[in-house]
Formats: structure tokens, C-alpha cells, sequence
């Protein structure tokens, strides 16, 4: 397989506390790039009202492979963001996979 190994992440907001959920993203991003991690991409979906199916947003996450991944989520200081992360983040789903390229012509 070639290029960066990728996650799309699903979140959810607990409640609507879009500044602390941007602060926790923000110290969680600095801490991905100690291990060669960035999120490439953030995407906040069109929502109405009431679509608790729709989350608040999607990332593209990358790593220079599976290890850095590992690692990232082994570091004590990502450990430590745990009680911050369950106090604004009700919901996370990931889809991993590897950059393919584009359909351009």
C-alpha cells in the first residue's frame, strides 16, 4: 500500500460547546504532530435541527503509517486529554485506510 496512512473521523459534539470542542482539537492536533500525525482536512457537514445522525464534524487524518498512529495514541500526554475528550465529544467513528490518489484527468 502506498502513501499516508489515513483515518476518517466521525465526531459528535456533547453538547453544543463548539469553543471547547475547537480548543481540545487544537492540543489534540500539536500532540498527533509529535508522532507525524495532521489533520488534512476538517469538514463540518450541512445539518438540520434535528439529524443526530449527522456529525458536528468529519477529519482526514493522516500518519506516516499504522506505528505513528500507535504511538500517538500510546503518549501519555493524549492519555491525560481523556477526561477533556469524554466531557465534549459524545461520539467517534473512524474508517482507516490509504491515500489512492485522485480521478482528474
Amino acid at each position: 500500500m502506498k502513501g499516508r496512512y489515513t483515518r476518517l473521523v466521525s465526531l459528535w459534539l456533547r453538547n453544543d460547546d463548539v469553543a471547547a470542542f475547537e480548543d481540545f482539537e487544537r492540543r489534540a492536533s500539536r500532540l498527533m504532530a509529535r508522532h507525524g500525525g495532521r489533520i488534512e482536512r476538517v469538514i463540518r457537514p450541512v445539518r438540520g435541527a434535528t439529524d443526530a445522525d449527522t456529525p458536528f464534524e468529519i477529519h482526514v487524518v493522516s500518519f506516516a503509517d499504522p506505528q505513528g498512529f500507535a504511538d500517538y495514541r500510546s503518549d501519555p500526554a493524549v492519555q491525560e486529554l481523556a477526561a477533556d475528550r469524554e466531557k465534549i465529544i459524545s461520539k467517534t467513528t473512524a474508517i482507516e485506510g490509504y491515500e489512492a490518489g485522485g480521478y482528474s484527468g
